[in-house]
């Protein structure tokens, strides 16, 4: 499937290198993935049910975690660079069609709910300085929102390559409102005030270390800084229009890095202005607070502004990254034909509007989710991201785990590989678990509504092709099955996620 990527299914000619993306670009792209809106919010979700010392564990445990996940997308890029597009190519190579089709779909789908949840935040955050768009999902808002929609659609078909430049732009847009903060901030940085209460307080007195009472701290901030890496895939995702599977894996590490410095930094400057208990209670976005409180309404304006700025740039990526998903689902046979259809300039352009419409849809219902819209999303996208992860850490086991499956003379040893995926997936498998019931159940009626569509792929590419193997069938048996459960569970529930 790999090879075919970069035509379109009517003869287009093969996209020349000039009009891929480089190292930069990609960089971009993986950076502005993963800063959206979250990173405004940073200090008060972290410090809401977390001190200091367990922050500090919190993002050694997190880091840990996603560096073994964004390992495992650097050696897969080396180990296998015929598979473009990355988290489907992976688990279809690995598991066959069915589950191959899963992680399409789902992360695709995941992702559209991922891009209300911005919608959400942008009308939110706009509510500052135009007060007619309250909890970012009333009327004035999904209209607002579907505007934004639908010129980022537009955007986005013209091509990687094109909105790159855009992208850095915007990822420059983004980080000049955070590294202001982080300096302001840093100017009025107490060490005595960031001491105190280092591992909890509890009626007035200061905790010591004991986990018993750290570990539920760290807990706490887990599904957080997961939200916050999401899109860590992204220069994967658009693999098939990179330079080279090289400055793919730069991308991806330099992404990383840059960004974990970032929260990290976020997350703990503003406990040494004032307390875990006061950062815990301010308000959205608490960055802004915190300029607000310290150094008057410029700051705060500029926070609100930076939101603005980070959310439309990771939207575009978003939008970029989505198109890319069901093209290439269906190059390899498990989409509908028409999603392979290009334009001149390179774009997924149907497979671009599907996910358009289905963001529209999924808009148009958060308005009567109602408080709960942007906790609702997230929510959502972070448990069917999960497993998306989870057969690409597998998939790596998988070809390590045999000696002539694993090629040799690329970076990674084979001992390497084989400890990346078994860690990567124990990662995924507790992140899954510890997501919660609620949502889970939400997500498998999602994957059981998206069964029809891999039929009619199958079926329109090979009318004689057999759908489901003894396996998939079984497979297929229980998505239905938890998908039946997740509704139940989901009407007995309502009101209550």
């Amino acid at each position: 499937m790999a090879d075919k990527t970069s035509s379109g299914s009517s003869g287009a000619p093969t996209q020349d290198n000039s009009k891929k993306v480089g190292l930069i670009g990609l960089v971009g792209i993986v950076i502005s993935a993963m800063i959206g809106g979250g990173i405004y919010n940073l200090p008060q979700n972290m410090a809401q049910d977390a001190s200091a010392g367990a922050i500090i564990i919190a993002w050694i445990v997190t880091g840990v975690g996603i560096w073994f996940i964004a390992n495992t997308f650097r050696i897969l890029s080396a180990a296998r660079p015929e598979l473009t597009n990355g988290l489907y190519a992976y688990a279809e190579k690995g598991f066959g069609k069915l589950i191959g089709f899963f992680v399409a779909y789902g992360y695709w789908i995941c992702n559209c709910f991922a891009l209300v949840a911005y919608s959400v935040l942008i009308m939110a955050t706009l509510n500052y300085f135009i007060p007619d768009f309250a909890g970012g999902n009333n009327i004035p808002s999904i209209i607002g929102g579907s505007i934004i929609t639908w010129i980022m659609y537009f955007l986005a078909l013209r091509g990687a390559k094109q909105t790159s430049f855009l992208n850095i732009i915007g990822t420059i847009g983004k980080l000049v409102p955070v590294i202001i903060f982080i300096l302001a901030v840093a100017t009025i940085f107490k060490f005595s005030v960031f001491m105190e209460g280092f591992w909890g307080m509890k009626d007035g007195v200061a905790l010591t270390l004991d986990w018993s009472n750290v570990m539920p701290q760290v807990q706490s901030t887990m599904l957080v800084t997961l939200w916050l890496f999401l899109g860590i895939e992204g220069a994967v995702v658009v693999s098939g229009r990179a330079k080279s599977q090289a400055a793919v894996r730069k991308a991806t590490m330099i992404g990383f890095l840059v960004t974990l410095g970032l929260y990290v930094i976020v997350s703990l400057l503003p406990l040494g202005v004032d307390t875990q208990e006061a950062v815990g209670k301010m308000a959205d976005p608490s960055m802004a607070a915190i300029m607000l409180q310290s150094f008057g309404s410029w700051g705060e304006i500029m926070v609100n502004a930076g939101v603005i700025i980070s959310v439309l740039s990771s939207w575009l990526v978003w939008m970029l990254m989505l198109g890319e998903m069901p093209f290439a689902a269906s190059k390899s046979g498990i989409f509908p034909t028409a999603f392979e259809k290009e334009n001149k300039k390179g774009a997924p352009s149907i497979s671009l509007l599907w996910t358009t419409i289905v963001i529209q849809v999924v808009l148009i219902a958060s308005y009567f989710i109602g408080s709960n819209a942007w906790t609702t999303m997230i929510s959502i996208t972070s448990v069917m991201a999960l497993p998306c992860y989870l057969f690409c850490t597998l998939f790596l086991f998988k070809i390590a785990l045999k000696k002539d499956g694993y090629p040799k003379g690329i970076f990674a040893s084979r001992t390497s590989a084989i400890v990346t995926g078994v860690i990567g997936s124990a990662y995924g498998l507790w992140l899954i678990y510890a997501a919660g019931l609620n949502y889970l159940m939400v997500a498998c009626i999602v994957y059981a509504i998206g069964i029809p569509l891999y039929i009619v792929g199958v079926k329109q590419h090979n009318a004689k092709a057999q759908l489901f193997n003894k396996r998939d069938k079984i497979i297929v048996a229980v998505v239905i099955a938890l998908g039946i459960a997740g509704v139940v569970y989901s009407v007995m529930s309502f009101g209550h996620f």
